[in-house]
């Protein structure tokens, strides 16, 4: 039989790595694939990270999900295919090579070749794919990392071409411009998602302009605000809200005519006038730097001093639609019949700025589309855009070509304050100010918002399909797809899904050098047909140099490939159907299993993910790509903040693992809020809980079950074989009972939660689980469990035990390897195989056999499905009633211990008598009857009374919510107050009885109460009120020859526990008794026995009354039989041969002092026996 390591020398992490290595001997993850493919399938789609970088938390929490979940459906009948996947294309690699070479430009790719700078990408895209697989087979995940599906294959790059070319024959694809989140130091624009990714509190400049209108005849000028003064030169626009309220107001220092929104003309400078010049500049002025706001009045509301402007006209925003201003700067003059005009929309609002939006349509997506509702621009002609792919103003920018905009502001707002027209300067204020910009999460550059050419995916056209789509998707939590999910589909625009860039899979348009042909390639075999080329790869390096003859004669020329390539998002979309290479493989596959069953990632994936996998799916098939959807919250650093290597602000999951065992990082992350989408702030001190708190504890009942099974055969006994479940149900004691109930309990809670996806209720409803296991049944049984009331019984509780234990490990072995692993540990261990099932159906004992165990003769595991439906048919034996009582009893004893911590009785010290007050029957016949015994033992308490009688430890009395009753009774309140407190205790009972009372002629009714009994709070009971009118009190009434040192009493607001606390001599032995062993039990521990090691224990009293100890010893021999399972000797017994293990004094204890030696016999030999036939042999 294999030994078990103490508690303190057992390693979960070294255990962990034995599994590990014992899955890869026997193969066990194939194994399953293969024993299960017979199976109707589970789609699972597992979303593709990039290999360029090493895994975090939020890898492990979303790999822990999808493991739990596919092996739980796994278990269920389901063959579940599990292919990881690395996500190849996209900026992340592009990023890592143009730092690796020096690349800050687009010219300098394609000066070194696109064809070498691709191979570049392509060597390093799984350069971490080894660290990756290594992280993720040591947290305990299942998956296919041989037959894995790469983004940059031949194969799943055809079946991208294949997706968009359907959706081209849909008509759901064009060319044209959108303004666009775009990274300068990547140069390429960002989808939104992306661009979330980084936002920093930085100082920008922020002016204030002046655009006079023309024709005015108050030479008026319209006052837009900006932070972005490289945006100026391109304006061909101001934008007012046409709701809004706008008005005309005089400077009255410097004369100047402004229009701005009503209630934004706190954004005006305030200025003090010169008295003699009302109208005209100011000699001489000391503007004020100060925007203090003062109250409105009937010239001028929002705060502005009312002496630095006169109002002139107020009007709606509308009428302002049309005029014409005064251009800042001259770039864009051809354009004046169609600009520089006032035009409106509604994202124009009160909120910031001067109510006036100065609108650049090539650099605010906004603008561009209010522009384009005013004809100030036209969609699919060609949009000036005056900064190059750098970042740099164009030639058309002259002043500032060749400049980056960024560092150009400060030029420009010099050139604006420089502008003058209607002898008034052109810039109205200036400063700064501090917001949150977003920047490149790649370069770490500020992002610029500017309009580049693309080919789209016409979204909007979808929407009410994708809304449809959703709606037949189950996520958990459900918030997530019914608010955050809903309202991103709802605002849809459409998608942007090219990328002017070199490595990812290009878009497959062949076009004619006049336009007007166009051809959209499917297939690598449509390409070879039409070009008459050989295509091996489909990357630009390779496919670029590639054309098409037109088909309108060889005097049109051929048709060449666009230069785009897809943004990888659209390729992890198109994932469901290129990872197995649909439509040109596996079409039966496919088509009998979409949509897939499941998803999981976290919460950023509502807009980047999930939504692309929902706008492809329902653009080709018109239904969503999967049913069902787990939605993790993210995992941040202790401190709040994102999680940063720079910042080295949490420990590494590798550390992590190393200290405490994956085990128990999965169970910390899975039972935490970030499983219901909320963030976690990680602490490292919270992974070691779960080794404190669960699985040593849990461990510690494992060895505590093979150690007694063990000692049977050590005494002499049979070999512990467990006892078949049928027989076991017919236990009479209550506490098998119990663990039978809620075991199977546990069978119909974990199959219906998990078939839910809530693994949030299932880890909580395990964790429980193991906690009744080692604080009730372990903790209540220990004398049986040890044999101390006979073998039988002991059998039985040791059976019962087991098969809890295996219980407890088929449910958790989705959650932690060292589950699975138990169970090979506890079969090696008792040497009992599988006779436990012997009792079962044969049909439900096989699906059982094969969930759990693995064939011993080939080693291979069989870990396949179980037949649910058969297996609850046996286990479906709920006694809801025996579970109730148990919680009632552990309540009681909680509330109990509560008192005796209070007073500072620890539970070594014998108490006379306990009341438990209830007005319930049952709940005192559950306390008192069939579970006093454990109560007893438990508390160390004499004596359980119950009692009936509410108000026979309870005074009441009436106290008025003087809150509530104020506001209904007015005046007649302090009335009211003095009659309901001098209710009498009888008066309160008729009240009670009558369901309600009236004083002063204000009727009070019983349903203004909801009785709650028994919330003791510092010894006092308070009846709170639905509709609170008055507040029935109970205070805890002891007897009149008792004080609080006498007794004392707590409740729950449902029970009321009252406890004897004086002392009593003849308690006094039972107490030293308790002390004594509990030293003893110490000191084998300290020693590092076994509980079937055999050792002799000797006391002696050091006291000068040694009677005393040798008295208690006596007297409580039985007691100390019991637990120790053998008698203590006098130290003056002890024989001089006695080998002396471990001796140590203890002082104080109950008053006493003694010695306890723990001693091992040894054989001892006559020496006149053994030498006398020798003599004389010896010389």
């Amino acid at each position: 039989m294999e030994e078990v390591c103490e508690g303190k020398e057992f390693r979960f992490p070294s255990e962990e790595e034995k599994i590990l290595s014992f899955w890869e001997d026997i193969k066990a993850f194939e194994t399953q694939l293969k024993r299960t493919e017979h199976l109707p399938e589970y789609i699972f789609y597992d979303g593709p990270p990039f290999a360029t970088g090493l895994p975090h938390y939020g890898h492990i929490l979303a790999g822990t999900i999808k493991d739990i979940v596919t092996r739980y459906q796994s278990m269920s009948g389901w063959h579940v295919t599990r292919r990881f996947g690395w996500d190849c294309h996209g900026l992340p690699v592009e990023h890592e090579i143009d730092k690796k070479l020096g690349i800050n430009s687009r010219k300098d790719v394609i000066e070194m070749g696109i064809g070498r700078y691709n191979e570049e990408c392509r060597s390093i895209v799984t350069r971490y794919v080894a660290e990756w697989e290594k992280v993720v087979t040591r947290v305990g995940r299942w998956i296919d990392f041989k037959n894995d599906y790469k983004t940059m294959d031949p194969n799943f790059m055809e079946g991208v071409w294949w997706v968009f070319s359907k959706l081209y024959e849909k008509g759901l694809v064009y060319r044209g411009f959108k303004v666009m989140p775009y990274s300068t130091g990547c140069k390429t624009p960002l989808s939104n998602f992306e661009a979330n990714q980084n936002y920093k509190d930085v100082s920008d400049p922020a002016i204030t302009v002046a655009f006079p209108l023309v024709d005015d005849p108050d030479n008026a000028s319209l006052v837009a605000w900006t932070t972005t003064p490289w945006t100026l030169p391109s304006n061909l626009a101001i934008c007012v809200n046409p709701n809004m309220v706008y008005v005309k107001v005089r400077d009255k220092s410097t004369g100047s005519v402004y229009i701005v929104a009503e209630s934004r003309l706190s954004q005006l400078p305030s200025k003090k006038p010169k008295v003699d010049v009302p109208n005209g500049p100011a000699k001489n002025s000391n503007p004020s730097n100060s925007k203090a706001k003062v109250p409105a009045n009937d010239k001028v509301k929002e705060g502005v001093d009312n002496k630095s402007y006169d109002l002139i006209e107020r009007f709606p925003g509308a009428s302002l639609v049309g005029k014409k201003y005064v251009p800042l700067f001259d770039y864009f003059l051809e354009f004046s019949d169609v600009a520089f005009k006032v035009i409106s929309a509604s994202f124009v609002t009160e909120e910031s700025g001067t109510g006036l939006v100065h609108c650049a349509p090539a650099f605010g997506e906004d603008d561009y589309h209010a522009c384009l509702a005013h004809n100030v621009i036209r969609k699919g002609e060609d949009l000036i855009v005056a900064v190059d792919d750098d970042g740099c103003f164009t030639e058309k920018v002259w002043d500032y070509s060749g400049r980056h905009v960024k560092d150009a502001d400060k030029a420009i707002i010099n050139t604006v304050k420089a502008r003058i027209v209607y002898a008034k300067g052109r810039l109205v204020s200036s400063g700064n100010i501090m917001h949150s910009y977003p920047y490149c999460w790649r370069s770490d550059t500020p992002l610029i918002y500017r309009a580049v050419p693309s080919w789209f995916v016409a979204v909007e056209q979808l929407k009410e399909q994708l809304l449809e789509s959703n709606k037949q998707t189950y996520w958990v939590p459900e918030y997530v797809k019914e608010k955050r999910f809903h309202n991103w589909l709802e605002n849809a625009r459409d998608w942007a899904v090219s990328r002017s860039r070199f490595w990812g899979t290009p878009l497959p348009i062949w076009i004619s050098e006049d336009g007007e042909e166009k051809v959209v390639i499917d297939s690598i075999h449509k390409l070879e047909k039409l070009s008459g080329e050989k295509v091996t790869d489909l990357h630009r390096h390779f496919i670029d140099h590639i054309t098409i003859p037109s088909s309108r004669g060889p005097e049109f020329g051929v048709l060449r490939r666009v230069e785009d390539v897809f943004d990888c998002w659209f390729e992890s979309g198109s994932m469901p159907y290129a990872y197995i290479h649909y439509p040109f493989e596996n079409v039966e596959l496919f088509e009998n299993n979409f949509p897939g069953h499941f998803v999981a990632e976290g919460l950023d994936q509502t807009r980047g993910w999930f939504y692309t996998l929902m706008v492809l799916s329902t653009a080709l098939f018109g239904k969503p790509a999967f049913r069902n959807l787990i939605c993790n919250g993210l995992v941040l650093a202790e401190d709040g903040k994102k999680m940063s290597k720079r910042l080295n602000n949490y420990p590494s999951p590798t550390e992590v693992i190393g200290d405490y065992g994956a085990d128990a990082l999965r169970l910390y992350l899975i039972n935490s809020p970030v499983v219901r989408a909320e963030p976690l702030r990680f602490k490292k001190d919270g992974v070691f809980g779960v080794v404190k708190d669960v699985f040593l504890p849990w461990y510690n009942a494992y060895r505590f079950l093979v150690q007694n099974a063990k000692r049977l055969e050590v005494e002499g006994l049979e070999p512990f074989v467990p006892i078949d479940l049928s027989t076991l149900r017919e236990s009479s004691n209550v506490l098998d009972q119990w663990i039978n109930s809620a075991t199977e309990s546990l069978v119909c809670f974990v199959r219906q939660e998990m078939d839910a996806y809530r693994l949030y209720t299932v880890v909580p409803y395990l964790l429980k689980f193991i906690d009744n296991l080692t604080n009730i049944y372990v903790r209540f049984n220990r004398k049986r469990l040890k044999g101390r009331t006979g073998e039988e019984d002991c059998r039985i509780s040791l059976s019962t035990l087991y098969h809890w234990d295996v219980n407890l490990i088929y449910y958790s072995w989705c959650f932690w390897q060292l589950a699975r692993q138990w169970h090979h540990s506890l079969r090696s261990s008792l040497k009992f195989s599988i006779r436990i099932c012997a009792r079962f159906p044969r049909d439900v004992r096989r699906a059982f056999i094969i969930a759990v165990f693995h064939h011993q003769a080939d080693r291979h595991v069989v870990l396949c499905s179980i037949d649910w439906g058969a297996f609850l048919i046996i286990f479906l034996y709920v006694e809801e009633r025996i579970e109730q009582s148990v919680t009632r009893m552990m309540t009681v004893i909680d509330l109990a211990r509560n008192i005796r911590e209070r007073h500072n009785k620890p539970l070594k010290s014998p108490l006379r008598e306990m009341v438990v007050v209830h007005s319930d029957k049952d709940f005192l016949e559950d306390i008192t009857g069939k579970l006093r015994v454990y109560v007893m033992e438990e508390l160390n308490i004499r004596s359980v009374v119950p009692c009936s009688d509410l108000l026979k430890y309870a005074s009441l009395r009436a106290e008025p919510d003087f809150s509530v009753l104020g506001k209904r009774l007015g005046k007649s309140m302090g009335v009211v107050a003095k009659q309901v407190k001098t209710m009498s205790q009888a008066d309160i009972l008729a009240f009670e009885l009558a369901g309600e009372v009236t004083f002063s002629g204000h009727c009070l009714k019983i349903s203004d109460i909801k009785v709650l009994h028994y919330i003791f709070a510092d010894w006092m009971d308070i009846f709170s009120c639905l509709q609170t009118y008055l507040y029935v009190v109970r205070d805890f009434k002891r007897p009149a020859d008792m004080m609080e040192k006498d007794m004392d009493a707590t409740g729950d607001g449902e029970v009321l526990v009252v406890l004897d606390l004086r002392p009593d001599h003849s308690l006094f032995e039972e107490g030293v008794a308790r002390e004594v062993v509990n030293r003893i039990q110490k000191l084998r521990k300290k020693a590092g026995l076994e509980p079937t090691d055999l050792v002799d224990v000797y006391f002696k009293p050091v006291d000068d009354d040694k009677n005393v100890l040798e008295s208690v010893v006596t007297s409580q021999e039985q007691y100390i039989k019991e637990v120790l399972g053998f008698s203590l000797l006098k130290y003056t017994s002890m024989p001089s041969h006695a080998v002396t293990i471990l001796e140590e004094q203890f002082s104080g204890i109950a008053g006493l002092s003694f010695v306890i030696t723990l001693t091992r016999q040894t054989l001892m030999l006559d020496e006149h026996s053994v030498l006398g036939p020798c003599s004389g042999h010896f010389v």
